[in-house]
């Protein structure tokens, strides 16, 4: 028996469970809630770490050393090859037109080109920051890199 026959037969959706609608109903009188404390009332909840009065998870372990992950630069990357790809002859690559098209999601983040690939076409690239073979790359074809700090003004 497969599961589309099984569906056929009762639907495609399970009944939902009506509790708290008197003793005959079967899940009357605490609702399938137990007796007392707190989960049986209304608008308890309990946090995700909770670990019932023990010592929390994250406390219980030494905290040692320094990581530089709060400071790091988080960018959008295109690759030479997508540049070379989308764009025609003489235009001018920058977050706005790579957001116009698809390539990046939006330009909240700044933008950096990164060098893999072939880029066989002159453009305008405008960016917040570039790797050394991205840049090598646009200047060989003819091309020019310009760094801004905000990834998105020339």
């Amino acid at each position: 028996m497969m599961i589309h026959d099984i569906t056929a037969k009762v639907g495609p959706h399970k009944k939902r469970k009506r509790v708290g609608r008197g003793e005959a109903s079967g899940h009357g009188g605490t609702s399938t809630r137990g007796h007392k404390g707190a989960k049986s009332r209304a608008g308890w909840n309990s946090r995700p770490s909770y670990a019932g009065g023990a010592t929390p998870f994250a406390r219980r372990f030494p905290k040692r050393g320094f990581s530089n992950a709060g400071f790091r630069t988080e960018y959008w990357v295109i690759n030479a090859r997508d540049l070379d790809k989308n764009f025609a002859a003489g235009a001018t690559v920058d977050i706005d037109a790579l957001v116009k098209l698809g390539l990046v999601p939006n330009a909240k983040l700044p933008l950096k080109v990164l060098g893999s690939g072939d880029l066989t076409k002159k453009l305008t690239v405008v960016a917040a920051a570039f790797s050394a073979s991205a840049k090598a790359k646009i200047e060989a074809a003819g091309g020019s890199c310009t760094v801004v700090e905000d990834g998105k003004k020339a």
